[in-house]
């Protein structure tokens, strides 16, 4: 009887698989991290006898190397990836033995890359389980254009085919297996479920109910930004990336804290956006460690620019490592563990910034006061749902770059939820200006009773600040994202 367990890398929206019968088991697109890998393994009692990569990702330093290596494991790669290492070059119907009467099936299914390769696992024969990695996702595919743009439009129409191949080719009963799609940047359009069959997909997916024109006419036209770090991240997989080293950085005090913020480098506060707002260091930026740490600071972070962390706690600074090496932030400069008196010089003071909510932000702008409101949304969730009236908008990942374009006032961020705002609150801090973080889920804008529009503006929608803001009663924190 066969298994497939799941692995899941939650602040990446990505899974990985882990599959195989009584002895022996194969690794589906696996993290970097793979000491979670190896002991999953372990707890099942089997041993890893191939590594199987549906393609060259682009949003992830993949760990499939390193695993094969120190496991004996056979690397199973997509023939017509180029890539800089020595592994076993995949080809469309290409059978692969995991265990007695279970194989793995090569599937050729362009569309998120040009080689991407879906795997089917089949028992005694029969298909019981497909990893389709970045193609058919559960009620998505994998976005085209991160390859090249002059393949985007082709790409996505392979996406169509390679969708209804895999349909044709597997019965209604078995599962589908995608790596992206819970969350990640590489899923063409955020879908829910946790799992799905191929019967389900056939009478709900896009790619397989719509006709190919329309489905990559609406495809195309729905996706999203892409995070900057995805560009570092095909050549780190193609070249072979190293073994990762997550033991403990060295330990930074005040002084070096000091000298490392008036350098220009980032010192990355991982507290709860609440603590952060209460008293921290000035200069420092707060990405939560419980927030989407590896997706938002290694989208704005200057690519190879130290970062040195600061924690509540080692073990917080250990998750951050962990977090940040799936995305090629392999070591930070330095960490500092403690609180706020811990990492300043004596006697000094630490920095700080309200907190509110939207019924805040509408109290002060009926009290005609100084105010900015700043809309730190994606692009597409702003074209895609209303906005506040005379808001300016700023993606949150293009802030860092952007922060002269924000007019003089007291400025308050908001997002759909909370923590990208406490994340822009911090670089405006930073950077000296006044700042309230709105720590609210954007559905509570219309019931405060602030003006909502969804008139086309472009992507941003400058206006005249509405007259500095005295904050509100402090909300307590919202949905995250």
């Amino acid at each position: 009887m066969f298994f497939a367990d799941v692995l899941e890398t939650e602040g990446l929206g990505n899974r990985s698989y882990l599959a195989g019968g009584a002895r022996a088991a194969v690794v589906v697109d696996p993290p970097r991290d793979i000491d979670r890998v190896i002991t999953a393994a372990a707890r099942r009692g089997v041993r890893i006898v191939a590594v199987a990569e549906t393609h060259v990702h682009n949003d992830y330093v993949t760990g499939g190397l390193e695993l094969a290596r120190l496991t004996g494991a056979r690397y199973l790669v997509p023939g017509g990836a180029q890539v800089a290492y020595a592994r076993v070059p995949v080809a469309d119907g290409d059978v692969e033995p995991v265990d007695e009467d279970l194989v793995l099936r090569a599937v050729a299914t362009p569309g998120h890359t040009p080689h991407h390769t879906a795997y089917v696992l089949e028992e005694s024969g029969r298909p019981v389980a497909a990893f389709t990695g970045g193609s058919l996702l559960i009620g998505s595919v994998g976005r085209p254009d991160l390859v090249e743009p002059r393949l985007t439009e082709r790409l996505a129409r392979a996406q169509h085919a390679s969708a209804h191949r895999l349909v044709a080719e597997l019965g209604d009963e078995v599962s589908v297996l995608p790596t992206h799609g819970f969350g990640s940047f590489c899923s063409a359009t955020q879908a829910g479920g946790e799992s799905s069959t191929i019967g389900a997909e056939k009478a709900s997916n896009p790619a397989l109910v719509q006709d190919v024109d329309t489905f990559v006419k609406e495809l195309l036209a729905g996706l999203d930004d892409v995070p900057a770090y995805y560009a570092h991240m095909g050549p780190a997989n193609a070249g072979g990336p190293a073994p990762v080293d997550l033991t403990p950085p060295r330990r930074a005090d005040a002084a070096e804290l000091a000298r490392r913020l008036a350098a220009g480098e980032w010192v990355v506060d991982l507290r709860g956006r609440v603590a952060f707002a209460e008293g921290h260091v000035a200069g420092a930026f707060n990405f939560e460690v419980d927030g989407q740490l590896a997706t938002y600071l290694a989208w704005m972070i200057p690519w190879g620019k130290p970062v040195t962390l600061l924690a509540a706690s080692a073990e917080d600074v250990s998750r951050a490592q962990r977090e940040l090496i799936r995305v090629g932030i392999d070591r930070p400069a330095a960490a500092a563990v403690g609180s706020p008196a811990d990492w300043l010089p004596e006697g000094a003071a630490t920095a700080s910034f309200p907190r509110s909510t939207f019924a805040g932000l509408a109290a002060a702008r009926a009290r005609r006061e100084d105010v900015v409101v700043l809309d730190v949304r994606r692009n597409g969730e702003r074209a895609a749902a209303p906005w506040i009236e005379g808001s300016v908008h700023i993606p949150v990942h293009q802030l860092h770059r952007r922060l002269e374009e924000v007019p003089s006032g007291t400025v308050w961020v908001h997002c759909a939820g909370g923590m990208r705002a406490a994340i822009a609150a911090s670089l405006l801090d930073a950077a000296g200006r006044a700042v309230v973080a709105v720590d609210d889920g954007f559905g509570a804008a219309a019931e405060a009773g602030l003006p909502l529009t969804t008139t086309s503006a472009g992507p941003e929608a400058p206006a005249a600040p509405v007259g500095s803001a005295a904050p509100a009663a402090t909300a307590t924190p919202a949905a995250r994202a």
